[in-house]
């Protein structure tokens, strides 16, 4: 590993020739009201993404991201005999919503492929149904080394896992921040607690004392509790494995205690929901995020401005992913209508081509897969807050290479 400085729904009247098609449903007249081609094939990209609740913020954007880049290619498809859809899905971030929706997901023959999801701990089992059903998803975010270790046919991911995530953290953290004595906080989740565990092995295999590696619970707002135990440990840094909403009220009351240490966390705390509910508190945090930065390039700016042109909003950090993660997945079901002499391919087809996918270039994103559906060429990015602004500074950037 090399540390460097960067740059950086309503189912229409088709749905009985759905079910007589078997994995596609056919227009059969074309409308004035739709503009639809005679014949078009409906082929359904479904998200997968919590759109309500803590972590919604990234949910949306991931979504908006995969829909910016299907409504581009409509007019290709539509050239090949294939009418675009994307079908989007709140999993809230919770495993049992997310595994019933994968349920839903695998019974609409017309959906051949997922973009999803944001968290580890809805991915793993919602991947279990995907696997049973031959339907391929590709993730902009999930870092769990259990989602791809179990070698699953359908998963597949651009970014990079906790096991390469954490230990860049670890690196940074004792290596350019100097600390020698860490207080560890997650969240209990598959992602909070992965990340944390492989951060303390890095951490204490590079001399480091871990002074403390406590739990918190997803929705909790009181932080009194652990923020005394660091209080009388006295680390130099705190590192925290979880999403935004706990992070930002972990790090505010913290400075209210006069804890005024660095806090060093994952790619789960970089959102602008992070700023809004930290405030000035958020300075001196420092995150690796599995998300470059889009300004640093002049592809990036445009996706930023046409985003935002599109969707009056911001990006966030995975938006460009969810819009890299799209175009991938596009990229292998075009190839596998090429294979399959231009007519509707299966999802085994299409999970067999996205995984075969290599040197796809997106915005943002360089992807081939292994023989488990790990980016080859993923990194992890280093950013700094020194102020009450989103996003925060780029740093530095950590290669596999």
């Amino acid at each position: 590993m090399k540390f460097k400085k960067s740059l950086a729904l309503l189912l229409t009247g088709g749905l009985m020739a759905g079910i007589l098609a078997g994995c596609g449903s056919e227009k059969s007249e074309t409308t004035e009201s739709t503009g639809e081609q005679k014949g078009s094939t409906v082929i359904k990209i479904a998200t997968q993404s919590p759109l309500s609740g803590g972590a919604a913020t990234i949910g949306e954007a991931i979504k908006l991201g995969a829909q910016l880049n299907l409504d581009e290619q409509k007019d290709k498809f539509k050239e090949m005999g294939f009418e675009l859809q994307l079908v989007p899905f709140d999993d809230q971030a919770d495993p049992k919503k997310g595994v019933a929706n994968a349920q839903l997901i695998g019974s609409d023959k017309d959906i051949l492929a997922i973009v999803g999801h944001f968290n580890s701990g809805v991915a793993i089992p919602s991947s279990e149904v995907y696997e049973k059903y031959a339907i391929p998803m590709v993730s902009p975010a999930v870092s769990a080394t259990d989602v791809t270790d179990r070698g699953l046919k359908t998963v597949n991911r651009i970014c990079a896992r906790d096991d390469f995530q954490g230990p860049a953290g670890a690196e940074f953290a004792v290596n350019t921040l100097n600390a020698k004595k860490i207080f560890i906080i997650q969240d209990k989740t598959a992602y909070g607690s992965g990340l944390a565990e492989a951060f303390k092995k890095a951490a204490e295999e590079k001399g480091a004392d871990i002074l403390g590696f406590e739990g918190i619970t997803v929705g909790e707002k009181d932080f009194n509790g652990v923020l005394n135990q660091v209080l009388s440990k006295k680390p130099d840094l705190v590192y925290f494995g979880g999403l935004y909403s706990e992070a930002g009220l972990l790090i505010k009351q913290a400075r209210e205690k006069g804890i005024d240490i660095p806090f060093v966390g994952g790619d789960g705390m970089d959102s602008s929901t992070l700023v809004e509910i930290a405030g000035d508190a958020i300075k001196n945090t420092y995150i690796t995020s599995l998300a470059g930065d889009s300004t640093k390039t002049e592809e990036g700016q445009k996706f930023i401005d046409k985003y935002k042109a599109t969707f009056n909003k911001n990006t966030e950090s995975y938006s460009v992913y969810g819009y890299d993660t799209m175009g991938l997945i596009l990229k292998g079901i075009e190839d596998a209508i090429k294979a399959n002499d231009n007519k509707l391919p299966s999802r085994e087809q299409v999970r067999d081509t996205i995984r075969g996918v290599k040197n796809y270039e997106g915005v943002l994103t360089k992807a081939s897969f292994n023989d488990i559906g790990d980016n080859e060429f993923a990194k992890v990015f280093i950013y700094s807050f020194k102020e009450a602004a989103y996003p925060a500074e780029s740093v530095g950037e950590v290669g596999l290479e």
